[in-house]
């Protein structure tokens, strides 16, 4: 492995206005991230790609010796771990090298390259779980107890052997493994339609000309004048629907891809065909929704305070995003570093240790660029530090992000130190549990250190927000895909007016339209082209899944309810040691039942109870 590169030693001492308090000591951070841990160049990665696509007769080959013996099992393991590990290193790099530019034809073709190594890959392994189950239970079971470097390998092994009904024959996979690129190609499709070839409408927005892209847009659509926002949702949405043809064609191949998948693979559904690969019971996502849809009340509680609170005389979809009461402080890189250490130092000195260690590594790509994709991820190689992409534009939305996806680096590197390659891995269901947490311990920290009435209002409703964004939004969005997904399977026709309708149909339902609460215009039910999530489908429930396991994890950490931190900490350090449902109901969690759910409708409630006490105040 390479060395790192030094990090910046120069230290801010930030006094922030927001309270004059004193915020926590960090290094000056880097905008532009380095990629050397992975590779010094893009010679070496092409280099490293042709190495890897060489040696991958040897793993074909391995076929039919991993039941000769429990050596042979851990010496054939062994060799796949390590192949997959050269495989995550070039598909890292790739991806994070086309997403800074999409519109770089070499970052194009070195994605394109990677996709198709990836389905060369899996095509030249694809024996290996048919080969696993045909070993059975007994003899795998014995082969762990004859070797105990089997022991990193014991949770797949496991989990081949779960899903041994649902796994084709050798031929068979690997014929499906060799299609992985063309399937994945939709997807491709869509974001380089999006980032790269969609003319984006200009505005000329109190005198300046504002270009209504992805990234803007997420910015303007808070501007405080409601004609403005108006404007933009206009331009924006009127342009995605101008390809509405298209992207129904894009997603639809999603939807019957998935859903023929799941037919072949003998699941019932293609939800169950998701949750399953990770032994997650369908009863979470199903409970989700039904508690979503009980708590709609306080939802349209919350739409009738913003109203109330923005002076309007009625309200409609561009008025969600405007903050409740306005700041106009903007932050640096900096000052979104010291707020999150402070934020997370109830999560004790070894994490805030790791945390500003993680910082230094100078694997972050912070600032909006043209070409670049928008919002924010982080992405990570066994051996390598955390990589963080961001749009940090300066707004407290900025930190927030910036909290979310440095939480997301934390679990990464936690995982990493305390298990072997083979384990570190984490489910999506797990995934987005410490970004959220950290969000939540943000704004309880902000909250802590408003020093107005207003400022403790702009609090409670950025954090009144965050709920109605990540657990009912993202449970909405949830219930599309449900609702997609099971169009197909009955044979109907899915095109982008389709896909309109449906959604439509959902915006009005959550938003309280036929009631009165929130007028939902036809142009926006477009929105279903604008989330990339979908082309990853039954990914985006986790993220209400998540900001509901955050809450609680988070809550209990903050009453310091003995042995909170450490279920806490050690959740994320276990990384993908054991199922995800089974890892939270060991830290005290149970996802299908409805008490989390109802928690943090309840918690809903008591936000806005508090704000309507503070504005009631003389």
């Amino acid at each position: 492995m390479k060395h790192l590169p030094l990090p910046r030693a120069l230290a801010l001492s930030l006094a922030l206005a927001l309270g004059g308090h004193a915020a926590a000591q960090t290094p000056s951070l880097p905008t532009v991230w380095n990629l050397s841990p992975l590779y010094a160049s893009d010679a070496d990665w092409d280099t490293a790609r042709k190495g890897l696509l060489a040696d991958l007769p040897r793993l074909s080959a391995l076929k039919g010796s991993l039941g000769k013996s429990a050596k042979s099992l851990l010496a054939g393991l062994d060799a796949i771990s390590a192949a997959n590990l050269r495989y995550d290193r070039l598909r890292v790099y790739a991806s994070m090298k086309q997403s800074t530019d999409n519109r770089d034809a070499a970052n194009q073709e070195r994605s394109n390259l990677a996709a198709q190594l990836g389905g060369q890959f899996s095509s030249a392994i694809a024996w290996l779980e048919p080969e696993i189950q045909g070993l059975g239970e007994a003899k795998v079971n014995a082969f762990l107890k004859a070797e105990p470097g089997l022991k990193k390998h014991a949770e797949h092994l496991r989990n081949s052997l779960r899903q041994a009904r649902h796994t084709l024959s050798a031929e068979t996979e690997a014929a499906i493994a060799a299609l992985a690129p063309v399937r994945s190609a939709t997807g491709d499709a869509r974001t380089l339609l999006f980032n790269a070839d969609t003319r984006w409408p200009e505005l000329t927005i109190q005198g300046k000309t504002e270009r209504v892209d992805d990234t803007r847009y997420g910015l303007l659509r808070q501007h405080p004048d409601r004609a403005v926002r108006k404007q933009v949702f206009d331009a924006f949405f009127g342009a995605i629907g101008q390809y509405e043809n298209t992207y129904g064609v894009t997603l639809g191949n999603v939807v019957q891809d998935d859903t023929t998948m799941a037919r072949l693979r003998r699941y019932p559904s293609a939800v169950a065909m998701s949750l399953g690969a990770e032994d997650i019971p369908e009863a979470v996502y199903r409970t989700l929704v039904a508690e979503v849809h009980q708590g709609l009340p306080t939802l349209h509680r919350y739409f009738k305070l913003r109203q109330k609170m923005l002076g309007l005389p009625d309200l409609h979809y561009y008025d969600i995003y405007p903050a409740l009461v306005t700041q106009t402080k903007t932050y640096s890189l900096d000052e979104a570093a010291a707020l999150t250490l402070a934020a997370t130092q109830p999560l004790g000195e070894g994490y805030q240790n790791l945390l500003k260690t993680t910082f230094k590594a100078n694997t972050m790509h912070a600032l909006p660029a043209p070409g670049k994709s928008g919002g924010a991820y982080q992405d990570g190689v066994y051996g390598a530090p955390p990589f963080v992409f961001l749009n940090h534009q300066g707004e407290f939305e900025s930190v927030s992000t910036f909290a979310h996806e440095w939480g997301h680096a934390m679990h990464t590197a936690m995982a990493n130190r305390a298990q072997p390659y083979e384990t570190a891995n984490y489910s999506l269901f797990i995934a987005e549990i410490a970004s959220t947490a950290n969000e939540v311990l943000l704004s309880h920290y902000m909250q802590g250190q408003a020093r107005s009435k207003e400022e403790k209002l702009y609090q409670l409703g950025y954090a009144l927000e965050r709920l109605r964004a990540t657990f009912f939004r993202q449970a909405m969005f949830g219930e599309f895909e449900l609702n997609t997904h099971d169009a197909a399977a009955k044979g109907e026709a899915l095109n982008g007016k389709r896909f309109t309708e449906m959604y439509c149909k959902l915006l009005k339902e959550y938003h309280g339209d036929a009631a009165g609460v929130m007028k939902i215009d036809p142009l926006y039910c477009q929105e279903w082209a604008f989330i990339p999530h979908f082309y990853r489908p039954f990914y985006v429930y986790q993220y209400a899944t998540s900001i509901t396991a955050a809450l609680h994890f988070a809550e209990d950490v903050l009453a310091a309810k003995p042995g909170a931190r450490d279920n806490y900490l050690k959740l994320l350090a276990s990384g993908g040691s054991m199922p995800p449902y089974e890892a939270l109901k060991k830290a005290g969690l149970d996802m299908a039942s409805p008490a989390p759910y109802r928690a943090v409708i309840q918690r809903m409630d008591r936000l806005m109870d508090e704000m309507e006490a503070l504005l009631a105040a003389k």
